[in-house]
């Protein structure tokens, strides 16, 4: 069962995808578990005296923290091809991979239901969107897409598809009761967008943002799911082009390469499409892509055309990352129920009511006189307590998957 109860960050096997049918991809592995190390800490970042880039942009723009949830969605893609590839190899049919894939995506579905409400459950206000939830969703049209059709060309129309046609809904199609963007309201208005608005009618009261005093709204929302495809598509073509027959030099080159590519076009298209996070538009899955593949490549080329981490220095600081990569949905379950379970542990600390974590964070204020050092402080400690049952399953050879 140890190996079959949970899946990897990317959905698929863990710890990593050989990029030959012998060796490993440690790069990928440890863009992996950065990714995951980096989510846990912006999550707990220690409160509202927090630095800007340990915090999401409030709506338009773009911090270090909105980079983490579109890298964990490209290695999804780039690991869809590895996994996929390995086990048509072994025999295994396509039928039986869908399957495989529909399963798998039910669970992860699950668990995050799981996260999203624990401890309490109320299922008046259960939220049912959430980030395992997109995973969930991308990783299940975009594998099942690839087992039916593995061109290259698919891919890249797809791709454009999903981004222009998400550009021309949000811009273009009216807000009912409110009208078109740029013309009748603000475009890509907070409350007056088509995204939000088919959130609140599919469900009103289960939202991320869910307050009287303001419309609802949901960042991982259903329409927003289309880009998301996006930033997975991306991930897969990039999978596509570690597996063809190109040496790893030439490789490197070309992640550099396309991480300029999806720099520049996105940046240059966030003058009429702006950077926003909470509806992950076209323009922000072309930076974030970009900002994903520079630091694939560099790693990549640290990892696979250098041989760094393999031995020496470069080994054990690559160590930590492939810990939390080898396991990296079950690092951020923990990350994301624990918080919950020691709420329950209730004691008195300087004459108020207090628990673990709050104590903690108290504590850390008072050694470090600077507040954004000491949120900083505490989000380091928290990322290191969710390591440790990471650190028992490495050391005991269990890699959980779906």
């Amino acid at each position: 069962m140890a190996n079959t109860a949970l899946a990897s960050a990317s959905g698929v096997a863990a710890p990593g995808f050989a990029s030959t049918p012998s060796r490993r991809l440690i790069s990928l592995d440890l863009l992996r578990g950065i990714t995951i190390a980096f989510m846990i800490m912006v999550n707990n970042n220690g409160g509202p005296h927090a630095w800007a880039e340990m915090r999401h942009a409030a709506w338009n723009g773009f911090t270090a923290t909105d980079l983490v949830f579109p890298t964990f969605l490209f290695v999804v893609g780039v690991s869809i091809v590895f996994s996929t590839g390995a086990r048509l190899a072994r025999g295994e049919t396509r039928a039986h991979l869908a399957a495989h894939t529909v399963r798998r995506a039910v669970i992860l579905f699950a668990f995050g239901i799981v996260v999203n409400n624990y401890p309490y459950f109320h299922l008046v206000h259960m939220r049912f969107y959430g980030v395992l939830q997109r995973i969930a969703v991308c990783y299940l049209l975009v594998e099942l897409f690839y087992l039916w059709d593995r061109r290259v060309s698919t891919k890249i129309t797809a791709l454009v598809i999903v981004l222009l046609g998400y550009w021309i809904l949000v811009r273009w199609v009216p807000v009912p009761g409110a009208g078109v963007p740029g013309r009748d309201i603000a475009f890509l208005d907070k409350d007056q967008n088509i995204v939000a608005w088919a959130d609140r009618q599919l469900m009103p009261g289960h939202l991320y943002e869910d307050s009287p005093a303001h419309n609802m709204r949901d960042p991982e929302g259903l329409l927003s799911d289309i880009p998301a495809l996006g930033t997975t598509l991306l991930g897969l073509l990039t999978g596509l082009l570690l597996r063809s027959a190109k040496t790893v030099r030439a490789k490197a080159l070309a992640l550099t390469g396309g991480a300029a590519a999806c720099l520049a076009l996105g940046y240059f298209w966030s003058i009429w499409f702006p950077l926003n996070k909470k509806m992950w538009t076209s323009s922000y899955v072309l930076v974030a892509a970009g900002w994903s593949l520079l630091l694939f490549a560099l790693l990549y080329w640290f990892v696979e055309v250098r041989g760094s981490a393999r031995h020496g220095v470069g080994k054990r600081l690559a160590w930590p990352w492939l810990v939390f990569g080898s396991n990296a949905i079950a690092a951020y379950m923990v990350s994301e129920l624990l918080p919950g379970t020691l709420n329950f542990i209730k004691f008195q600390s300087q004459g108020r009511p207090s628990n673990p974590l709050w104590y903690l964070r108290v504590q850390l204020a008072a050694l470090i006189p600077d507040p954004g050092w000491a949120a900083f402080a505490y989000s380091v400690s928290f990322t290191a307590i969710c390591f440790i049952p990471v650190l028992f399953l490495y050391r005991k050879k269990i890699f959980l998957k779906v």
